[in-house]
Order: structure tokens, then sequence, then C-alpha cells
């Protein structure tokens, strides 16, 4: 039997629809909030926001005589018909916000437009109204939902834990923060304020309140603006990675959404900059023509389309790659927080007499201690100190002194840690007294102008691996395997650009069998892979004859690389195509680089050197490691406890 359901089941799937979580109603009316034009927005919860939620915010109000409408099913303000979807302005016009957290929860609305005298309180509970009256209350709106999912238990218990439910609503409000820069947010958890924002317009300042010091210091401005789009914000060095996606975060026309196709542009800028399955930061304003969008694809309005995905991928990755072109991305080498922690909590071991044994021994002749006596200075430094290891390295003894550090050391695992050669987070900032000691960086196009070559230093080599250079007040060391994966990278990048790829003939020609997913992605990908240089033909079913390949990468097993490149084939974004495959494959030039632990001589170095700082990015291997990392002549003296 077919019937019509009643209105209280309908209600009830319609706010399933829309509130999912606390989460949802925090967005529902903060966004009903910044579209009536207000500028100051508190956001109070508690309990996750099971137990109360509270909005208040000093827009236009809603009139007397429209309060009741504005919690009907299908009531809004901001369209009139279907066309006014292609030309939306504000972040709410569903108008099912109100009617769908009504059903599930007890409200409560205090409203007053600046054209009345008096405001209006209006309560409905599970869709019932309980109450109506005049009260006095100032200009804007007041929303109170308590009780979340009171008339239907059998939802509430589908919630995450209190911290679970806090979480996602904070995600949500620094979300607000990020992309209302001229409004005042305040957020209050269980009557504490957890975070404000002051509504001054500074986007760079509401990251720092919100990610910290660290993301701050390494951010990069993106400032882009070509026919119809304009793209704006910060993104950070790509020292900062995390594990996950959760710091891509962009708004399409102020509003906070899902896109596949900005995130893979945002990856592709990173490409060869970031390590593998690390994320970079982002927080990307993009302004488009709102004719090319439709936001009505989802109830949460997370989800949007775009016109021309293609157009979209390519305007995102070009912003991006040109802030980043136009950034210093040497890598500051610095010491551990962790590390410096350990360090401080040695020295606070020590016992007392060792101030005193440190005074008297260590005069101001002793500053200029030779290497000679280096030795017995400190065996007779330390030996009235039964209590501390004499096994221990020098500079994990003595570095919070406040003399001369008489020795310091590096070895070859602090090395790799600084090219994140481990999974563990290098902080690449020296944290100590950088704000009177920082020295400043040397610029970019100093240090890498190839009319610095004659003055670039070239010291040695260490553990047949690292090259240290020593240019105008600073040391870099360079990592020779990731320096000539560069350029053979950059090389078949200029080839290929001027159109200089030849093939390599073979004979007789291979036959290899694909799988079907392979084979079309073959088929797909065939006019991209022509034009790089291969001679592919379909032999019969499943079989294809590859007569030529590009002549690059001489060392490496032919066989082998191709089988490599057809697996990369199916990850391919349809969007790419020939960009991608050209990535992949010059992605592998790791295989025919030197290695580390392999001695090359001066010369080979010195040619080495000069053509990787020559690049236009210069920075990160194929893979995203770091090629160079720097430490000043200042962080060294820092070392030396020379100046503290």
């Amino acid at each position: 039997m077919i019937s019509v359901l009643d209105k209280n089941t309908i209600d009830k799937i319609a706010a399933g629809e829309v509130v999912e979580r606390p989460a949802s109603i925090v967005k529902e009316l903060v966004e009903n909030a910044i579209d009536s034009g207000a500028l100051a927005i508190s956001i109070e919860i508690k309990d996750g926001g099971t137990s109360l939620i509270r909005v208040t915010d000093n827009g236009g109000g809603i009139s007397k005589d429209e309060i009741k409408t504005a919690f009907l099913r299908h009531a809004t303000s901001k369209i009139r018909r279907a066309n006014d979807l292609f030309n939306i302005h504000t972040l709410g016009f569903r108008g099912e916000a109100l009617s769908s957290i009504s059903s599930i929860a007890k409200c409560e609305i205090i409203s007053k437009p600046s054209t009345q005298l008096t405001g209006v309180r209006y309560v409905i509970e599970g869709g019932a109204e309980v109450s109506f009256e005049d009260v006095g209350a100032p200009v804007g709106t007041t929303l109170l939902i308590r009780d979340i999912f009171f008339n239907t238990p059998v939802r509430r218990k589908f919630l995450k834990s209190t911290s679970t439910e806090t979480a996602c609503i904070s995600e949500l409000v620094e979300k607000f923060m990020l992309s209302n820069l001229d409004v005042s947010i305040r957020y209050i958890v269980n009557n504490q304020t957890k975070l404000q924002s002051s509504g001054n317009g500074d986007l760079k300042e509401v990251i720092y309140q919100i990610y910290g010091r660290e993301v701050h210091k390494a951010l990069i401005e993106v400032d882009y603006s070509e026919d119809d789009i304009s793209i704006k914000g910060f993104i950070a060095k790509p020292e900062i990675s995390r594990a996950n996606k959760s710091q891509l975060i962009y708004f399409v026309n102020g509003r906070y959404v899902r896109d596949k196709h900005i995130i893979k542009a945002i990856e592709d800028a990173y490409a060869d900059r970031m390590m593998q399955h690390k994320y970079p930061f982002a927080v990307l304003m993009i302004e488009i023509d709102t004719q090319s969008v439709d936001v009505n694809v989802h109830p949460s309005k997370m989800e949007i389309r775009f016109s021309d995905e293609a157009y979209i991928y390519e305007k995102v990755k070009k912003a991006i790659e040109v802030s980043l072109k136009n950034a210093d991305m040497i890598r500051q080498a610095g010491i551990d927080e962790e590390k410096k922690a350990a360090i401080k909590r040695n020295f606070e071991r020590l016992p007392e007499p060792f101030e005193k044994n440190k005074l008297t021994l260590l005069t101001e002749s002793d500053k200029n201690i030779t290497t000679a006596n280096l030795s017995d200075k400190k065996e007779e430094f330390l030996k009235d100190l039964p209590s501390i290891d004499l096994s221990l390295k020098p500079d994990k003894v003595l570095p919070e002194l406040k003399v001369d550090t008489i020795i310091s050391t590096f070895d070859k695992a602090d090395l790799e840690r600084e090219y994140k050669q481990n999974n563990r987070e290098v902080i690449y900032e020296n944290k100590v007294n950088e704000d009177k000691l920082q020295e400043p960086a040397v610029k970019q196009l100093e240090f890498l102008d190839k009319k610095a070559s004659k003055k670039r230093k070239i010291v040695g080599q260490i553990f047949d691996t690292y090259w240290i250079v020593e240019f105008d007040k600073s040391m870099y060391i360079i990592d020779q395997h990731a320096a000539h994966e560069k350029v053979l990278y950059e090389r078949f990048l200029k080839q290929f650009e001027k159109e200089e790829l030849s093939s390599q003939l073979i004979s007789p020609a291979t036959v290899i069998s694909l799988s079907s997913t392979e084979a079309d992605a073959v088929e797909k990908h065939l006019p991209s892979l022509k034009k790089l240089g291969f001679e592919i033909e379909h032999f019969g079913g499943r079989e294809y004859s590859i007569s030529a390949i590009p002549n690059i990468l001489p060392s490496v097993n032919k066989e082998v690389w191709l089988g490599e490149l057809i697996s990369e084939l199916l990850e391919v974004d349809s969007v790419k195509n020939t960009e991608s495959i050209l990535e992949k494959i010059a992605s592998m030039s790791c295989k025919a680089a030197i290695k580390g632990n392999q001695k090359i001589s001066f010369e080979e170095a010195k040619i080495l050197i000069d053509e990787l700082l020559e690049l236009e990015n210069p920075y990160n291997c194929p893979h995203g490691r770091p090629t160079v990392i720097k430490m000043t002549k200042t962080e060294i003296e820092k070392k030396f406890k020379r100046i503290v």
C-alpha cells in the first residue's frame, strides 16, 4: 500500500539530511548569522553541543511577523526562484535549517531588528510551538538549541564522545574565522573562551592564532588573479607537512567546501617539493563567477560542482607554483626542541661544584684553545665530576654553560634527520634566542645566482654523501644523491619543453601483456605517450607491441622502468594527462642518480652543485626530500656558545 507520510515523519527525515551532529547545527546557525550582516558573533557550546548551543549575532535580526515563518520548511529570504540557485552570494539558501533543527531539539530564538522597539522570543520544541512573546533585546539574534535528538533517542546513540563532538565544532569554528576576516568571532566551550578573532581582516593573524608560530613563520603569500578567477591566501613551505589532508583548507566564494580537483591541484603544485605520503598546509580564498559553480549538490552544502573542472585545477596549481617559485626555500638546520629539553635536563642534574670548577678551569686564554691540547683540557675539565658519564659527547653535556663551548659535534644521523630520511618531524629553525640573534637570511638570488659560483667555496665531502659549501657567512650542506636526482629531473623536463626528446628503438619490438585496467590506461594516454617518444601499438587482445621508448636515463633497466610507468598511469587523473606522465617519468630519475656513500671528485661535485643551484627550483629532489640545508655563522657560533 502506498501512503503519504505524516508531517512529523517528513520533518524527521529532512532533519536527518541536514542535522548529522551538533556541528551541523552550529554550521547552519553561524551561516545564517553571517548572511544577516553580523560583524560580531558569539558561539557557545556545552557537552559537545548536545546539551546547549548558543549563537548570538549583531546582524539585521528577524521581524516579529516573520519569526514563525522562518521555522517552516523551505522558508528562506535568500532565493526566490529556481534561477537564483546559479547566482548565490549567501552561505545558506535551502530554507530547511531552522525547520529541521526545531524538529529534533528544543529551540529558543530572541531577535530584534533595528526598526523595532522590542524584540520577540519564540520557543519551539520538537516542531511544536511552546511560547511566543515580546521581550527587551539588543539588535540582532540569539538562538539557543538544547537537548539535541531528545525526541529521537536512537539517533542520539550514534553521536560520538563529547570530546569528539567538541573537536568537530572547534574545527568548524576555525574555518569560519579563516573565511570571515571582517567578523569578530568568539568561541566558548563549557564556559571557557577557546578562540577569538578580532575581525580586523588580517588572515595571517588568524592563522597564527589557530595553527601557531611554526606554521606562521613558514607562510608564503598567494595573490593570483586572471580572467574571472582570484586566488588569495597563504601556503606554507614544504617543511610544514602533515600525514593527512586536514590542513588543505580552501573557500570558494566564501564557502568552505570539499573538491577533489582543488585538492589535486594543491598536491601537484607541491609535487616534487613534498615527501611521499605527506601533505602541505594551505588556506586559499577562491573567488569565481557564481554562474560557474553549482552549490546545490548536497544538503550539507559541503560539496560543489564546477562547470569547467580542468580550468579550476589549472589556475589553482599555477597560483601555488608561482608563489613557491618566488619564495626562498632553502631550509635552516637547527636544534630539535626535544633535544634541547633533554640537554637542559642533563644540565640541571649536574652537581653544584660544576659551576665552580668551570669558572676556575676556563679562563679567558682558554677561549683560544687549539685542537692540539683540546683532548687534555676536556679531561682536565671533567675529571672532578664523577656523576657525569664521560662517554657522552661534549655537546650533550656542556651547551648550556655561559662560557664558550670547547667542542661541538655533528654526526651522520643528525644530517640524515635534517634530510628527513626517517619519519620524525624536523624543526628547521633554531629556537634559541632567535628573535634577538636571528641572522638575516641570505637572499635567494645571491646564493643561487650564477655570478655567485666563484664565491661559493666547496670545503669538502663527508660520509661520501654530503658536500659542504661555504658562502657569505653561511654553511650549506648538499646531498649529492638528491642533487643529482633533481638535475636529471629538470634536464628531462627542459628537453621535453624544447621538443628535444629522442627515442631509442627496440629491435626486436617488445610485446607486453597488460591487465584490462592497464590496457585502458595505455589507450587513454596513448597520444601523450607518443609525444614523449614511445612507439606503442595494439598487438591483439591485451597485448601491446613497444618498438621505441624515450632515450633518457640510459642506466635504467628499460623493462622494469616501463612496467613501473604503466602502473603509475593508473593513478593519472584525466584532468592532467601529459603533465602527469611527464612527472611520473622524471621522478624515476632517482634510479640513474649517483648514490649516497659513492665518492665523487671535487670537479664532479662542482659541476653538479653549479648545475643544481642554477635551476629554478633547486630545493628538493623529485620525491620532496631537501637537496640543501643551511646553517648560518651565527647559528654555529651559538652551538659553540660564542654568543648566547
